[in-house]
């Protein structure tokens, strides 16, 4: 406990009022590789309140060799998801991971780095810098105890945190047996949404992501917008497929729906209020008022919400 006190961390656990019940979910699911069952803890290290791993939070993840394409769209998409509210969760490490972390820091909003060593452990060191932001505006965190290095077991211990922290995971960039991949199952055992970035059709760092396609492990999507919808519920059709007959409203998914019902033109309403009086749960919320803001439906006063024009029309 000295050491963890000397490098400034927290320990929170199953009852602590910071505690993450998402985690608890993974108490229900099958064994992955070995690995199951929620962590006894976490270790955390930031200014970050607990709060940011509890509300609705975005997981990015990819390749470590990451091409500068995928580095640039795992930044712009962790950019506009940290816009909009969420969290963005992922692992340190070299390539997208990276740049998802920057992607929210950009706009200096919080985002938790997960780690597979104590966090307390600059790891990779060359991620020195990048872990201190990160813990100056949100959280490091890590199951494991004070001081300890990572190994291959532990990372894969890892990445059932990173799913079980997210109310989704994206992965930009992986290959056909890349570690971010299992990360992705992990999401799509607890049920959450799952999501992958195309690339080049020729390019070994994207096999992975298109064959998770292909399985129907994974929806595309191509931009923050596209991972905001996917958050918020499905059922977002943007194009005219859909028959001429639909009105904006009836495109939107359900959570956006009863979200937009619950705005009033000149009664600004907390996100908390729209949740109550939507009837949808708080990790269902800010991407769907996300949502609404970004067709021009709802208009975002402070920390409060205003109807912007009606979509049944």
């Amino acid at each position: 406990m000295e050491s963890a006190d000397a490098a400034g961390l927290r320990w929170i656990h199953p009852g602590h009022p910071g505690w993450p019940h998402q985690l608890d979910d993974l108490d229900h699911v099958e064994p992955l590789h070995g690995v199951t069952g929620a962590p006894l803890g976490l270790w955390l290290r930031g200014r970050g309140g607990t709060g940011s791993l509890r509300r609705t939070s975005l997981a990015v993840v990819g390749a470590r060799d990451c091409t500068p394409y995928g580095a640039e769209v795992a930044s712009e998409i962790a950019a506009d998801a940290a816009d909009a509210g969420v969290t963005v969760v992922s692992g340190a490490a070299f390539g997208i991971d990276a740049a998802g972390h920057r992607g929210a820091l950009a706009l200096d909003r919080s985002t938790v780095a997960v780690l597979a060593c104590g966090a307390d452990v600059d790891y990779p060191k060359a991620h020195a810098a990048l872990l201190s932001r990160v813990a100056e505006v949100g959280l490091v965190v890590s199951e494991q105890a004070p001081g300890q290095t990572p190994t291959k077991a532990r990372f894969l211990s890892r990445n059932r945190i990173i799913a079980g922290l997210a109310s989704g995971t994206v992965v930009v960039e992986a290959r056909r047996r890349s570690g971010s991949l299992n990360t992705l199952h992990w999401a799509d055992r607890l049920g959450r949404p799952t999501m992958a970035v195309p690339g080049p059709v020729l390019s070994q760092q994207s096999g992975g992501t298109h064959q998770a396609v292909r399985d129907g492990k994974a929806v595309l999507v191509t931009n923050g917008a596209e991972v905001l919808a996917e958050l918020a519920g499905p059922g977002v059709v943007e194009d005219a497929s859909t028959g001429g007959d639909s009105s904006e409203f009836d495109r939107l998914p359900t959570p956006a729906q009863r979200a937009l019902d619950a705005l009033e033109w000149h009664q600004p309403r907390s996100s908390r209020e729209v949740a109550d009086l939507a009837g949808i749960g708080p990790h269902q919320t800010a991407p769907a008022l996300a949502l609404l803001e970004r067709r021009g439906l709802a208009t975002r006063v402070g920390e409060r919400w205003l109807l912007e024009r009606r979509a049944d029309v």
